[in-house]
């Protein structure tokens, strides 16, 4: 299972081409588009103390969303705020707090926190005062669990070795940091400053301080790549050994992402290239001793990922891949996700929106949805495919009451050509997703969304599925 060399065959162009077309990335369900303004503030603080009933002793995670870039990435599909006024990262810190006492004051001290991660953006553009002074704000509210998992997205661009000593020093033990490719000829094509050496560097001093737990981010499908020229990037990424591995396709949709037009769509890698890139990528890590996760994530042989999918509790949300289940999530700052029971909850995506909610005293919720029992069977089901790559069809009707043939009659046609292309087998019980069905996960999960005729078809909304 853990070969890439699976992947390789006369027959893997052509499937490319056959279900290359738009599709979730299914870190939630129902995705974000369904998401609707019939879900407000109000509805988000009744659901907030409904949850914090006395029965339920659910473990938090929590998401901070830090906007704020140095530069433009001409590839980058996040909700940032490029500044070099460093007034605006003071001010929405403050903000920030407010939000954060906002919620503390309605989430009982008793549930503990496993997980908190910051995004952006940028979260290392705050000062090194800046991340202790919020970190120790956010461990005054909640009660911290002692093991808890507590991560950061770094950009190594203008980081300092002191950056580093306050996320240690204020328990941060993951990082991940995003390397994209190490070509200086691409980092160019999409206005990234960011060498071999300044990563290296910073790398060696995340080991230094004793985090351990490192994630590096690539990128496949940008201009100007070759086989060649990533060749050398993965070969130079083994060397570092970091614990996880990201390897991202390129979503290239400048009708989302204006900014996105700077690239000149001629410098990107034709299909032929991209799956060449993509096959090598699979074969390289896994010769390398890394698993093959599923999607786009690697992770080593003892790595807690690793461990969580071979135990089938391996989980998705907002961040990806995760091994943290069964607790509720709550999103602060600009544009974040809540999830929480069966709840989503997101906030304005504008700095001005977000700042006259707070102002109001009330939560920047702009658009949520409340999950159905037919949601929460679907999410069950596209989850347990994306995170264990099997199915047991007992499993599901044991745990929401249904017979999962009759339910998923529809569902089950659909999947009839995946079966046929070697990329899904089916038993009398259990479907389970090939090495080379990996690569379609998005299009297998795609099966059992009920929502996808009811997006826009209009302007697309997804990126492409391979």
């Amino acid at each position: 299972m853990n070969s890439g060399s699976a992947l390789l065959g006369e027959n893997i162009f052509s499937l490319m081409k056959k279900y290359d077309k738009p599709g979730p990335r299914y870190t939630s369900y129902p995705t974000a588009p369904m998401f609707n303004s019939d879900f407000g503030p109000e509805n988000y603080r009744e659901e907030i103390v409904r949850s914090n009933s006395k029965n339920n002793s659910t473990d938090l995670s929590l998401y901070f969303h830090i906007p704020f870039c140095d530069t433009l990435c001409y590839f980058c599909g996040c909700t940032t705020v490029v500044t070099k006024n460093r007034e605006r990262v003071g001010e929405y810190i403050v903000y920030l707090k407010r939000e954060i006492d906002m919620l503390a004051s309605e989430v009982s001290n008793s549930r503990r926190i496993v997980q908190m991660h910051w995004g952006g953006g940028t979260p290392t553009y705050l000062t090194p005062s800046e991340v202790s002074d919020l970190t120790q704000h956010i461990r005054n509210r909640f009660n911290f669990a002692d093991d808890a998992e507590v991560s950061v997205e770094m950009d190594p661009r203008d980081l300092s070795f002191e950056h580093i000593q306050a996320l240690r020093a204020n328990g941060f033990n993951r990082v991940s940091m995003g390397v994209q490719d190490f070509n200086p000829d691409v980092l160019s094509a999409i206005n990234r400053n960011q060498g071999e050496e300044l990563t290296r560097k910073v790398i060696g001093w995340t080991r230094a301080v004793g985090i351990n737990n490192l994630n590096l981010d690539l990128v496949y499908g940008l201009p100007l790549q070759t086989v060649e020229s990533f060749e050398q990037t993965l070969d130079k990424i083994i060397e570092v050994s970091p614990e996880r591995i990201a390897v991202y396709n390129f979503a290239y949709v400048p009708w989302m992402k204006p900014h996105q037009k700077l690239i000149n769509p001629d410098e990107l890698p034709s299909p032929e290239i991209k799956l060449k890139l993509l096959t090598m990528t699979i074969e390289k890590f896994t010769h390398a001793g890394y698993v093959y996760i599923g999607m786009d994530h690697f992770a080593k042989e003892n790595d807690e990922l690793t461990i969580a999918q071979k135990s089938k509790t391996l989980q998705r949300n907002f961040q990806g891949y995760s091994t943290k289940a069964g607790y509720d999530l709550f999103g602060l700052g600009m544009s974040s996700i809540s999830h929480f029971t069966t709840n989503y909850a997101q906030n304005s995506k504008t700095l001005g929106e977000y700042y006259q909610a707070i102002d109001h005293n009330r939560y920047a919720t702009e658009v949520g949805y409340r999950m159905s029992h037919d949601d929460q069977l679907r999410k069950y089901v596209i989850l347990r495919l994306m995170c264990d790559l099997t199915l047991n069809f007992q499993d599901v009707e044991n745990k929401f009451s249904i017979k999962f043939e009759e339910c998923f009659h529809e569902s089950l046609q659909k999947l009839e050509p995946f079966i046929e292309d070697n990329l899904l087998e089916r038993t009398a019980g259990e479907l389970l997703v090939t090495m080379q069905g990996r690569l379609f996960l998005r299009n297998i999960a795609m099966c059992f969304d009920a929502y996808l005729n009811k997006v826009s078809k209009d302007k697309p909304v997804f990126s492409r599925t391979v």
